[in-house]
């Protein structure tokens, strides 16, 4: 057999042409056989167990009976004619029931003989019947293979069903590609792996995950092509970034100076955690390497990151070098420059802001001061990586929130520095857990605080229910007396007729209205459909106590930080991931004051709605959550953003799967440091899958 026959065409196998394989190119991504053959069943109906008729109680599985034909009536409804058998074993009757190819049916089936049914039962008026099911004399039948009598179902498009390529269909083409390639697939992994981690070939995974010989060769198969597929994303990782290390060049920080001591010593607001310490040590070893620096640093809300940005933008400075600290919205980066230039009070340090809305004389004086050299810190959004922006030595860019930057946008940072690319540091609030950090940026080093500082008092979180309204109101009333604001979050700014149930955020404006009237009372209100300069002012209002009530939608999820909020209460919480509802919890909590986070939903909500609402009100830990939030979800969204291609597994759980990953990280990382090139005769397998599944790319440059 020739190597390359996975590579043929699909439209070439026998059984498939041109017109089906265009229909696999197109729902299935399927172009060649090895593609489906990679295209798993989702489960397997075990054929060697059979119902008797009394035994049968549902429609939803499908069952196999055996019994003996008794009689056959041709009926007819319209125009439509059916061919009805009676079946019969000791304990009932069924009904079998075919609609096409009746006289090719009415030749096959003798009666008075034993057969044996598959399908899946459907009921009408208190009788099973089965539609077109697999029926086979049962002495035939026992003559089958034990690898038919395990059925494997796969997913399946309505496009597909309408072009013949149903379930059945593809196990048919998948048998035929078997068949053609004599069941001998070229090794994709090198014997030594095989060896060491008792792996069964390829050859015979590929067949057993298809067509299992037995439950315990189908696991065998499975953990297989698992380990693979996650030793090879893993192994590329480390191989990425190994090739990233030799080939950027970076500035070297060599020393820890004056600003950096003495806002230490004098200005710190509070003493460091030993979580923050030592991410500033990890991100302070790779300043003073010879290596460009692209770390990912995620703590939770509240745990002291822009701090620990803040020092580590003095150690630039101290080494010659300007920083810049990138934000997404104006709000925001408005809100760290505050923080920034009070943090910095009585040091030698100029910092800068610099925004869309900054226009005339005062934007041509900061590009003036940065290029010249006068500005040693620039806060801003966007507006940095706008051509014009020229810096006289960028040493440091962090970028907070970094799934609300593009990949573009973020390298363009790179070519700020003509001489050599700056360090990056890239912050999220938004905790990921482990086995998804080690697996979906695997290439990046990243550092994690995970403690909060302290003195914080932890957020009570609360469940209502729409029925409680006036207890809600009874207790706003008197946080509003004692001088505290409060947000109020909808999941919707207008209805949908999807989600009817939902509360509107106009809607519940109105209501808000009524209950807390002018002028005793003052309300904003902010939505996505609003443009900039209107959701600022209002915004505004709200971060200078002009209103103590701000009805939001999710636009508030990142931006507003108000020591005065005491109250966030979140309508319709069982629609949003518990993420997202960490993150809007975390909006409060940001001063001394007791806060509070009103968790609101419907009087009757899921099962896994229930839960997800118990598990806010038991913990404030976001790493707990983003691990209870990857169960519940799955891993598809990564930082609220959609990540295709991040993790795109064919077969690999990262939740269900996470010993397999822990043991295909540990092996990759063995493989990686006995042959970092990958390019030992013993690898040339592993290098093969590993350019083969992702391009070489410089990946620091998309963080």
């Amino acid at each position: 057999m020739e190597n390359n026959i996975l590579q043929k065409d699909i439209m070439y196998l026998k059984g498939v042409g041109e017109k089906k394989a265009l229909v696999l190119k197109k729902e299935l991504n399927v172009f060649t056989l090895g593609d489906m053959l990679y295209h798993f069943p989702y489960k397997y109906i075990d054929k060697s167990n059979y119902f008797t008729i009394n035994q049968i109680a549902s429609e939803d599985v499908y069952i196999q009976i055996k019994g003996y034909l008794v009689s056959k009536e041709y009926k007819k409804t319209g125009k439509t004619q059916r061919l009805v058998y009676t079946l019969e074993d000791k304990t009932g009757r069924v009904e079998i029931v075919f609609f096409k190819g009746l006289s090719w049916i009415d030749k096959k089936l003798q009666p008075k003989r034993e057969y044996t049914v598959f399908g899946k039962p459907t009921r009408f008026q208190n009788t099973y019947s089965f539609i077109h099911p697999d029926i086979e004399e049962s002495v035939v039948y026992a003559n089958q293979t034990i690898e038919e009598k395990f059925s494997p179902l796969y997913n399946t498009t309505e496009k597909m069903k309408h072009s013949f390529l149903n379930s059945k269909a593809l196990s048919k083409i998948i048998k035929e590609i078997l068949i053609e390639t004599e069941y001998r697939i070229p090794e994709t992994l090198p014997q030594y792996v095989l060896e060491l981690n008792r792996l069964m070939p390829l050859s015979k995974a590929l067949r057993e995950i298809h067509f299992p010989t037995s439950n315990d060769n189908l696991a065998k198969a499975r953990y297989r092509l698992k380990f693979e597929e996650l030793l090879i994303l893993q192994l590329g990782h480390l191989f990425e970034k190994g090739r990233r290390i030799q080939k950027s060049k970076g500035f070297v920080f060599s020393k820890v100076g004056d600003k950096f001591n003495s806002f230490y010593e004098n200005n710190l607001p509070f003493t460091l955690t030993n979580a923050q310490k030592r991410v500033i040590k990890e991100i302070r070893n790779d300043m003073r390497s010879s290596h460009q620096m692209n770390r990912l640093l995620q703590g939770d809300v509240g745990s002291g990151k822009t701090l620990v940005a803040l020092m580590c933008m003095l150690i630039a400075i101290d080494n010659g070098f300007q920083a810049a600290l990138l934000a997404p919205t104006e709000i925001l980066s408005l809100q760290h420059y505050n923080s920034i230039t009070k943090l910095l009070k009585g040091l030698n340090v100029n910092v800068a802001l610099l925004q869309g809305s900054i226009k005339g004389k005062a934007r041509k004086n900061v590009l003036s001061n940065l290029q010249e050299g006068a500005i040693d810190i620039i806060v801003g959004t966007h507006a940095i990586l706008e051509d014009t922006v020229v810096f006289n030595n960028l040493g440091l860019a962090i970028i907070d929130e970094q799934h609300r930057f593009g990949v573009r946008q973020r390298s363009k940072m790179w070519e700020k520095n003509k001489e050599c690319p700056p360090h990056i540091l890239v912050m999220t609030a938004t905790p990921i857990p482990r086995t998804l950090a080690m697996t979906a940026y695997g290439d990046l080093d990243y550092s994690i605080i995970d403690e909060l500082p302290p003195g914080r008092k932890p957020i009570q979180t609360i469940h209502l229910f729409d029925r409680d309204i006036l207890k809600m109101f009874s207790f706003m009333h008197k946080q509003i007396a004692a001088g505290r604001q409060i947000y109020i979050v909808y999941p919707l700014i207008n209805e949908s007729e999807k989600m009817e149930d939902v509360k509107d955020l106009m809607d519940g404006y109105e209501s808000i209205v009524r209950e807390f009237p002018l002028p005793q009372y003052n309300i904003s209100i902010v939505h996505g459909q609003m443009d900039e300069q209107a959701k600022d002012y209002e915004m505004q209002r709200f971060v200078k106590g002009q209103t103590q009530i701000m009805v939001a939608t999710t636009v508030i999820e990142v931006g507003v930080d108000v020591s005065n909020a005491t109250v966030m209460i979140i309508e319709n919480s069982e629609r949003f991931g518990l993420s997202q509802l960490h993150q809007l919890r975390g909006r409060v909590g940001r001063g001394e004051s007791q806060s509070y986070c009103i968790l609101r939903t419907k009087d009757n909500i899921s099962k896994d709605a229930r839960r997800k609402i118990e598990v806010m009100c038991e913990t404030n830990d976001g790493f707990v959550l983003a691990e209870e939030d990857l169960k519940m979800r799955g891993p598809g969204n990564i930082s609220g953003t959609e990540q295709s291609g991040v993790l795109d597994l064919r077969i690999a759980d990262i939740i269900k799967d996470e010993p397999i990953v822990r043991r295909a990280r540990d092996f990759a990382e063995l493989i990686f440091d006995k042959d970092p090139s990958i390019t030992h005769p013993d690898n040339a397998l592993l290098r093969y899958q590993i350019t083969k599944q992702r391009p070489i790319t410089d990946f620091s440059k998309i963080s």
